[in-house]
């Protein structure tokens, strides 16, 4: 039985809407993977330090037959593919991809903790989740709708070029 996740991904250097692209052709193409739904891209300012462009957000929905850890695995092998470099936290970068969430499952291991354990503060995850998932209830039964009204005046653009 294939199992729903959700992907946020987002990139501020080396042409951030190709990386974007990029790496949504590259989940798609992952052993028993589908991509199921993307977002519009959407343009946010930097969530840390401000002397760094812009970034270029977007959350996908997969199905998928990997296990969390073995999709955390190659996602980041999508990441360093990319040519994602950690140089510092929340730092300017080619490619992030995060796993949002993970078939209702709650994960909290040194590695991966699902749902992401920020995603409730962040516009550029929130609003482009809603976009595909309006429905959606999250494993604390908190609903995405609910979610969203903290993020109705948002002050990103929508890139149209998906």
């Amino acid at each position: 039985m294939m199992k729903d996740a959700f992907i946020a991904l987002g990139s501020n250097l080396n042409t951030p809407v190709e990386q974007l692209k990029s790496a949504l052709k590259a989940i798609d193409e992952l052993t028993e993977t589908k991509l199921v739904k993307v977002s519009s891209f959407y343009q946010s300012k930097p969530l840390g330090p401000q002397d760094q462009p812009d970034y270029v957000n977007a959350v996908a929905q997969i199905k998928t037959n990997l296990s969390a850890l073995s999709l955390l695995d190659s996602l980041q092998h999508i990441e360093n593919e990319q040519g994602r470099v950690r140089l510092r936290r929340w730092g300017a970068r080619t490619l992030d991809l995060d796993i949002l969430l993970y078939d209702n499952q709650v994960i909290s291991s040194e590695r991966l903790t699902v749902p992401h354990y920020d995603m409730n503060n962040r516009e550029f995850v929130i609003v482009p989740l809603y976009e595909i998932a309006p429905n959606l209830v999250l494993p604390n039964q908190q609903t995405l709708m609910h979610l969203m009204k903290n993020f109705k005046s948002h002050q990103m653009i929508i890139l149209n070029d998906k």
